[in-house]
């Protein structure tokens, strides 16, 4: 199995501030995660002025306002790309980011990024999936919100233009921060790769680790998860994002299950082989045997260790002669029988 592409969300949570997006950038880099990933957009073209926040943008702000407000405050242009994108080839760490609209695509294809995520509130935005598909590069699409119905049109929007199935990744997403667990249904996630013959992921808005280690074990090819360098910091997502040691431990977890999957060959492991002989039985002698006995099953016990005759050939055994006297708990061998 290869490994799962892990994404380190940023997103927003650098608060407008480079240094502490570059911080974002070493903490991911030092998780071994494969991509952190910004968010890029222009505010003008994301939202109108009037757009109200999400409840739980005005929880985690403690203000009212307009998103228009508040994105403003997060934007990264041009010049700021640049910087962390180089920050990240000096850490050892692929750069990422997801565009909001036509012009921050067209910005980050100018940027060469290697790959296209689309959030799951651009699923239904038809002229974004022709933009991102005319790029021509793998795609990843978040599903947030969505019925399956939605899932498929997008899909074949993105396929229609000229990305092979093979180039896109779906992730089932659930667009609520922090999202209950109740409403995870990861088992949606498998619907989505048996309905679309596609790889499969999930992109996390639960507090905590276990979900994206559990959809690693039932087969998500790709998991996306929000970090932040401190949840109590100001700012829509950061109280839905993972702490520095939470993400190194979600990292790890992804890794171990990936380690635990194996090839799902059912055979005994390298490790194990030793404590065969030691934890199997073979046959062995009850009770002292004269020579020409004829052995019934009171003659005979079943224990450790193993590299005798097994008991699953007991049946073979039982009648035939012993060729010699045999003390009591002898391990019984072929040769001692005729």
């Amino acid at each position: 199995m290869g490994k799962t592409l892990i994404i380190a969300e940023a997103g927003v949570n650098h608060n407008g501030d480079i240094n502490i997006a570059k911080k974002l950038i070493d903490v991911a880099a030092t998780a071994g995660v494969n991509y952190v990933k910004f968010q890029t957009f222009k505010t003008e073209n994301l939202v109108s002025r009037e757009a109200p926040k999400a409840k739980y943008q005005i929880e985690n702000t403690n203000e009212a306002g307009t998103q228009f407000e508040m994105l403003k405050k997060l934007e990264l242009d041009r010049d700021i790309h640049e910087i962390l994108i180089d920050y990240c080839a000096q850490k050892n760490i692929k750069f990422l980011s997801t565009g909001f609209d036509l012009e921050s695509l067209d910005l980050l294809n100018e940027l060469n990024i290697d790959l296209f995520k689309v959030p799951s509130g651009e699923i239904t935005n038809l002229p974004y999936l022709e933009k991102i598909a005319s790029f021509g590069k793998p795609v990843i699409l978040s599903t947030g919100m969505c019925t399956l119905e939605e899932v498929k049109a997008a899909f074949n929007v993105v396929v229609d233009n000229g990305i092979s199935k093979e180039n896109i990744t779906i992730l089932h997403c659930n667009t609520e921060y922090p999202t209950p667990m109740e409403d995870v249904n990861l088992k949606a996630m498998l619907t989505i790769q048996e309905e679309l013959g596609v790889d499969i992921g999930y992109s996390d808005h639960t507090l905590g680790i276990e979900v994206p280690i559990a959809a690693v074990a039932i087969g998500a090819k790709c998991i996306e998860k929000h970090f932040t360098l401190d949840n109590t910091m100001s700012g829509p997502d950061h109280k839905a994002s993972l702490e520095p040691n939470e993400l190194n431990a979600m990292v790890s977890g992804i890794r171990n299950v990936e380690l635990i999957l194996g090839n799902g060959i059912k055979a005994p492991s390298s490790s194990e082989q030793k404590n065969i002989n030691i934890a199997r039985k073979s046959i062995h002698i009850n009770k002292g045997l004269k020579i020409n006995h004829i052995l019934t099953q009171n003659d005979l016990i079943m224990m450790r260790p193993g590299n005798g005759i097994s008991p699953m050939k007991l049946n073979e055994i039982i009648g035939k002669k012993t060729i010699t006297t045999l003390p009591q708990y002898y391990k019984l061998r072929n040769e001692d029988l005729k």
